[in-house]
């Protein structure tokens, strides 16, 4: 550690076969290339990309970035990164609470778990001393599992588990990380369930070096007073105040709210189920990410999370149900089960649509149990409407299910859907900044002129970002300009706008070469037939009308070409030259 600054040097291999941890220390241009978080856990999986979940060599990786458990804002994220088990893509999910900056103090600048152990196990990492340990846990929820936990390990512990849906072979099955910072999608929680990993448990007391302080402290108050400026953000109607359920009323105003499967795209009874209704109804309390002063995480009286803005939308208009009650026990439920939220409301708009059924509290609670038991509702939405034979009710791409936003909304989001690396996902170009919040500048959602060089350079951004492991959100109201100071500051590298975008397309171009090589091309760079057909609910002043299928394909065209990739979308060998990934 004496060499580096931002980093430790060291990147931890544990294999569970053997039950060894070997360290690794990479080459310093591993780093400059990849970064750390998702770019340099990206270089990791590359090798092992074509494998299937169920092999011991398919790596689980969970890394850290640079910015990592220093005083950076929003420096408490990390990445867990395998393929997915639902898509058979790259799949990653950035991750929270503190187990990125203990993973960091512990000495680590990420793992890379390979194996299977023969018994169900877990692994504890206290500093240097890391063990695989066998434990009688598997089978129980994560609340169970985390509670249990917290009881022996010191305070100053992060902790990470799977549930019961992972155990049982769903494909939904999600990551729970202390508590309320999963969030992870693809059913990577079907990973550590392949490799009988229930858990991990983190403790670190080392210290981050860092190059400048100085510096570092100029850098960061500048991040801040951008983000203490933006009404997004830190605003009375913010994500500060009120979590990411603020945009409950603003997406469903613009008329692009998901409702009844994506059939219409306005909810009638939004009064009920809007921030301020789950405020006064919840009364909740701040909670946030180590290193994070936007703490936009909201955790309820009763001790429940208040679900985000997409679970939320997902388990009320999504299935057309106005309780927010039944709707909070729903989220509740897919926490203590292992679920990843977003696909599983998905899933059961897909089956309500089917059977023409709607839900109740109990049959939508029972629903959910079903799920993480395995079946066929455990499979995902476009496998459950493929065996049913009604495949155009799956709102999904490349087999994620889309979160809620409807891309007839805003045609940058369409594109941004139908492009990203993992599937249906709108936060690998987050498009909404623009073309709803008007951030950093407005531009027309009905359109999609100049959307594909906006989509492209929005997913280097993001993608440095992850890399760096800052928060997406903040770049709401910062930008790379602000975080190549603070990564400067904190690495004593010079770093740039135009180096860290370096960065981010190498990360991204990589995902592409490995989706290529796993069979994925232009015929997977698509929406549902559904977006092309029907239009939106119009009113308000907003017409919302089918997407323009020409318009479309021609902006998926214009995307292929200002990336570098050929007619099916796969990289080409320039790119692949220039970006150094030809090696």
């Amino acid at each position: 550690m004496d060499e580096f600054y931002g980093r430790t040097g060291t990147v931890l291999h544990i294999d569970l076969t053997t039950g060894t941890a070997t360290p690794e220390h990479p080459d310093e241009t591993v780093y400059e290339r990849y970064l750390g978080g998702r770019g340099l856990a990206g270089h990791y999986l590359h090798p092992f990309a074509d494998r299937e979940y169920t092999d011991p060599e398919l790596p689980l990786l969970i890394f850290t970035g640079p910015l990592t458990g220093t005083d950076s804002p929003t420096s408490g994220r990390g990445t867990i990164l395998s393929r997915s088990p639902l898509t058979g893509t790259v799949c990653d999910g950035s991750i929270g609470g503190g187990l990125p900056t203990r993973l960091k103090k512990a000495g680590y600048d990420g793992l890379v778990i390979t194996g299977r152990a023969e018994k169900p196990c877990g692994i504890e990492i206290d500093d240097h001393d890391v063990r695989v340990v066998e434990t009688s846990l598997w089978g129980r929820d994560t609340d169970a599992v985390l509670h249990g936990l917290e009881q022996r390990m010191p305070e100053d512990t992060s902790l990470a588990c799977i549930g019961p849906a992972a155990e049982n072979g769903s494909l939904l099955g999600s990551v729970a990380v202390d508590h309320r910072h999963g969030g992870v999608r693809g059913g990577l929680g079907l990973v550590w369930a392949a490799k009988n990993l229930k858990y991990l448990t983190v403790r670190g007391t080392g210290e981050v070096r860092v190059h400048d302080p100085a510096a570092l402290k100029e850098a960061r108050e500048a991040i801040v007073r951008l983000t203490m400026a933006s009404p997004v953000l830190m605003g009375k109607h913010g994500f500060s105040r009120w979590g990411t359920g603020a945009l409950f009323d603003l997406i469903n105003s613009r008329r692009m709210l998901p409702t009844d499967n994506f059939h219409k795209t306005f909810f009638e009874q939004r009064a009920e189920i809007n921030a301020a209704a789950l405020a006064e109804r919840y009364k909740p309390r701040d909670h946030g990410c180590l290193g994070c002063h936007i703490r936009c995480r909201k955790i309820a009286l009763d001790g429940r999370s208040l679900p985000g803005f997409e679970t939320m939308a997902h388990f009320t208009a999504l299935i057309g149900n106005a309780d927010p009650e039944a709707a909070m026990e729903a989220a509740d439920l897919c926490g203590k089960l292992g679920l990843d939220p977003i696909s599983a409301a998905s899933t059961l708009a897909c089956l309500r649509e089917i059977t023409g059924r709607d839900y109740t509290d109990k049959t939508l609670i029972s629903s959910l149990r079903a799920m993480a038991e395995g079946g066929d509702l455990a499979k995902g939405a476009l496998n459950l409407a493929q065996a049913c034979g009604r495949p155009e009710t799956a709102m999904a791409v490349k087999g994620l299910e889309l979160p809620a936003f409807d891309p007839r909304g805003g045609y940058g989001l369409a594109l941004a859907y139908a492009v990203s690396t993992r599937g249906g996902c709108h936060q690998r170009a987050y498009p909404i900044s623009h073309e709803v919040l008007r951030k950093p500048v407005a531009t027309d959602r009905f359109t999609f002129s100049g959307k594909a060089r906006i989509i492209k350079l929005a997913e280097d951004a993001l993608a440095a970002c992850d890399s760096m492991n800052a928060c997406r959100l903040i770049f709401l109201a910062a930008g790379l300009e602000e975080y190549a100071k603070a990564l400067t500051a904190v690495t004593g590298q010079d770093w740039s706008v135009q180096s860290l975008l370096e960065v981010g397309e190498r990360t991204t171009v990589n995902e592409r070469r490995m989706n290529a090589e796993n069979g994925f091309g232009a015929l997977d760079d698509d929406l549902p037939e559904r977006f092309f057909t029907e239009p939106g609910t119009s009113g308000g002043g907003v017409t919302v009308p089918p997407i323009d299928r020409e318009e479309f394909l021609q902006a998926r065209r214009n995307y292929y070409a200002v990336r570098g990739l050929d007619e099916n979308g796969d990289p080409t060998t320039a790119t692949l030259q220039r970006l150094g990934l030809d090696r």
